[in-house]
C-alpha cells in the first residue's frame, strides 16, 4: 500500500485542497492567540503541530486541528489566573488524559452527550467571544468576566465615539464584519478564496494605506516564543484549582474534536472516523503543544469543512497545511505584523455569532421545548459562571429533563367500582409523585379502595413509600375505608 498522495490525481487535489485550509488556518490560529491573551506566535504553533502531528496520525482523514475559538475562553481564564508557563504543563496533562481515555476505549462514549448540551456550550462560547470581542474592535482592553464584558458595552460604546483612535479601530473591525458577511454572495469563482482571508488582507492594506492608529500583531518568531514548561509549573499540577483546568480542557477538547469527527463524516462518503485513535491523535498533538508551551488543540470544523469542500481525498491535504504554516511563519513573520488587532478581533466575533446557533434554538424551541430550555440554560450558565461549570449546569439539566420525560406516569380512577379501583401505569419517580398524590386526596373518605400498581414499569422508594403511607391513613379513618394494594410485577 502507497502512500496516500501516491496517486497523481489524488496528489493535485490534495494540494489544492491544503493550500486552501492553510489561508482558512493562517487568520484563525493568530486570532484565537490574541484573543486568549497569548502572543500570536503560539496559536501558529498549535496549528504547525495539528497539522504534522494530529494530521499524520489514524483517527479521521480529514479533519483537521488547530487552535480553536471554543477553547478560548478557558484558555484566557487559565493564563490570567496561572501565568502563561503553567499553561504548558495544563496542555501537557489534558494531552495525557485524552490519551489515556483512547487507549481505555473511551472516545465513543462522547457521542452520548446531549446534543443540546454541545449547542448551548457552542453558544455560550458565542456568547462569551462576541461580548468580549467587542471590545478588541475598538482597540480597547475587555474587562475580562462574560458578565463584566456585558455590562461594559454601553461604556464602551460612550468612551469609544470621542476617541478618534477607537473610530479608526471600529471602522476597520466593522468593516472586516462586512466582508465575512457578505463574501458568501460574491461569485462562486472568487469564493475559491476564503473570505477570513480577504477580510484581513483588506483590513491590513486600508490600515497601511490611510496610516491609521490602530494596534498591530506583535510578532517574536516561532522559535522566540516557545516556552517548555518549568518543573514548578508541572509541579503546580497537583493543585486542586489547576486540576479542574486540565479536566475541562481534556473533556471540552475531547468533545470538541469528536462532535466534530461526527459532523465531518457525514460531509464526505471516505473512510469513517475512529474515535478512539482519534481522540489519542488529539492527545498525542495536545501533548506535543503543551511541550511547546502553546495552545491547546482540538479538531475544529471551520477548517475541517474547508478541507472537505475543498475536495480534499486523504489526510495529505491536513499534513499539508501545517507545513504551509511553518514555511510563512519562518520566512515571511514580519508581514504578521502588520496585522490589525481589530479585524482578528472582528473574525472571531463573526464567529462567535455562528455559534450561537439561533436558527438551532427557533427550532427546537417549536418541536422540542425541552431540548431548547437545556441549549439556552447551557448557554446562560457558561456567560454567568464559566465554561465548565456551565457545561456541568448544563449536562444536569439534559439528566432532569430525561428523567422528567421517562418519568411519565398515568393515574385512571374508577369512581363506579366498589370498590374504588385507582390505576397507575408508567414510571412512577419522585419528579411525578405531587401528581399520584394530588390524585389519591379527592379520593372520598368511606370507601374501599384498591390501589393497583401491576402497571408500573419502575417504582421508585420515594413513591413506595409515600403510597403506603397514604393507604395506611386511608385504611386507618374508619372500617369502610379499607385499602387493598395490588403490588407491581416489576419494581426499581
Amino acid at each position: 500500500m502507497g502512500l496516500p498522495f501516491s496517486r497523481p490525481d489524488t496528489l493535485r487535489q490534495d494540494f489544492l485542497s491544503s493550500i486552501v485550509v492553510f489561508l482558512v488556518a493562517l487568520p484563525l490560529c493568530i486570532g484565537v492567540a490574541v484573543a486568549s491573551g497569548v502572543p500570536a506566535e503560539l496559536g501558529l504553533i498549535t496549528g504547525i503541530v495539528g497539522g504534522l502531528v494530529a494530521g499524520v496520525l489514524p483517527g479521521s482523514s480529514l479533519q483537521v486541528s488547530g487552535p480553536a475559538a471554543g477553547l478560548t475562553v478557558l484558555v484566557y481564564e487559565a493564563v490570567q489566573e496561572y501565568g502563561l508557563r503553567t499553561l504548558g504543563a495544563i496542555v501537557i496533562a489534558a494531552g495525557l488524559i485524552q490519551l489515556g481515555m483512547g487507549l481505555l476505549r473511551l472516545g465513543r462514549w462522547f457521542r452520548a452527550i446531549s446534543i443540546s448540551v454541545v449547542h448551548g456550550m457552542l453558544a455560550g462560547i458565542g456568547l462569551v467571544l462576541v461580548t468580549g470581542q467587542v471590545h478588541s474592535l475598538f482597540d480597547n482592553k475587555s474587562p475580562g468576566a462574560a458578565m463584566a464584558n456585558v455590562t461594559g458595552l454601553p461604556g464602551l460604546l460612550t468612551e469609544s465615539a470621542t476617541e478618534p483612535a477607537a473610530l479608526a479601530a471600529g471602522a476597520i473591525g466593522i468593516g472586516t464584519i462586512v466582508v465575512l458577511v457578505g463574501w458568501k454572495h460574491v461569485p462562486k469563482r472568487l469564493q475559491v478564496v476564503p473570505g477570513a482571508l480577504v477580510a484581513v488582507a483588506l483590513a491590513t492594506l486600508t490600515t497601511i494605506a490611510f496610516d491609521l492608529p490602530v494596534k498591530r500583531i506583535e510578532v517574536k518568531g516561532l522559535l522566540g516564543s516557545i516556552q517548555p514548561p518549568g518543573l514548578s509549573e508541572l509541579g503546580g499540577l497537583a493543585s486542586v484549582g489547576v486540576i479542574g483546568t486540565v479536566v475541562a480542557f481534556a473533556l471540552i477538547a475531547s468533545a470538541e474534536s469528536l462532535f466534530s469527527a461526527a459532523a465531518v463524516d457525514r460531509m464526505h462518503h471516505g473512510p469513517r472516523t475512529d474515535y478512539d485513535r482519534e481522540l489519542m491523535a488529539q492527545g498525542a498533538g495536545n501533548t506535543i503543544c503543551g511541550l511547546l508551551g502553546a495552545l491547546p488543540m482540538t479538531a475544529v470544523i471551520v477548517r475541517s469543512a474547508a478541507n472537505v469542500q475543498a475536495g480534499a481525498r486523504t489526510k495529505a491535504s491536513r499534513i499539508l497545511h501545517g507545513v504551509w504554516l511553518l514555511a510563512f511563519t519562518a520566512a515571511f513573520p514580519v508581514a504578521l505584523g502588520y496585522i490589525p488587532v481589530t479585524a482578528l478581533a472582528a473574525i472571531l466575533v463573526h464567529a462567535g455569532w455562528k455559534l450561537l446557533s439561533l436558527r438551532e434554538v427557533g427550532r427546537l424551541w417549536r418541536t422540542e421545548r425541552g431540548e431548547a430550555v437545556v441549549l439556552t440554560g447551557t448557554a446562560l450558565a457558561i456567560v454567568v459562571t464559566n465554561l465548565f461549570e456551565g457545561v456541568l449546569i448544563g449536562l444536569l439539566l439534559a439528566v432532569v429533563k430525561t428523567a422528567w420525560d421517562v418519568s411519565e406516569i398515568h393515574v385512571d380512577v374508577d369512581e363506579e367500582a366498589d370498590p374504588i379501583v385507582i390505576r397507575l401505569s408508567g414510571n412512577a419517580t419522585f419528579l411525578r409523585l405531587p401528581k399520584v398524590l394530588d390524585t389519591l386526596e379527592t379520593i372520598p373518605h368511606g370507601r374501599a379502595v384498591e390501589l393497583d400498581l401491576s402497571g408500573l414499569r419502575h417504582l421508585d422508594h420515594a413513591c413506595r413509600t409515600a403510597l403506603r403511607a397514604w393507604a395506611a391513613q386511608h385504611d386507618g379513618r374508619d372500617e369502610k375505608s379499607s385499602v387493598r394494594m395490588k403490588e407491581p410485577a416489576l419494581t426499581g
